[in-house]
């Protein structure tokens, strides 16, 4: 009895080292180098009647993105044209040609241009598809 509980505190033991050696090992070495991209929401507004223009403002610590995308909530909207404004002054404009959006659904992805670049501000342009009673709701989501 007194053998089998030695012999299978040594087997966990020597589990735990490797387990432990092995992945230490891992992030020592740089093979984990940094959390997998992920979307995060930037901004929102509500969606007026008509021909509407909102910008939403980017603060620093959002961070670096490569890309950028368009959300309809609540009600349809149509997108029209996107124009993003980066911390170095320039910019990057974005067409959308039957920019349809259900409530729930998303633009296409806007990679943005260069390696990871700093957002001051998001412009776009669009109009409601909804005659009910509800205004929609338009979210900016970034991918770092």
């Amino acid at each position: 009895m007194k053998s089998y509980f030695s012999n299978s505190l040594l087997i966990i033991c020597t589990v735990f080292f490797f387990n432990t050696t092995i992945n230490a090992h891992s992030v020592s070495s740089g093979l984990i180098l940094e959390n997998p991209p992920r979307w995060e929401k930037l901004g929102q507004r509500r969606v007026n009647y008509g021909l509407d223009r909102d910008e939403i403002l980017v603060t620093a610590r959002e961070g670096r993105f490569t890309s950028i995308r368009l959300k309809a909530e609540i009600a349809p909207i149509n997108v029209h044209r996107c124009v993003v404004h980066f911390a170095n002054g320039t910019t990057e404009s974005f067409q959308f040609s039957g920019g349809d959006l259900r409530a729930g659904q998303v633009t296409r992805n806007l990679d943005l241009p260069g390696n990871r670049r700093v957002i001051t501000k998001v412009v776009f342009w669009y109009d409601t598809k909804n005659r009910a009673n509800r205004r929609g709701r338009v979210e900016l989501w970034g991918k770092h």
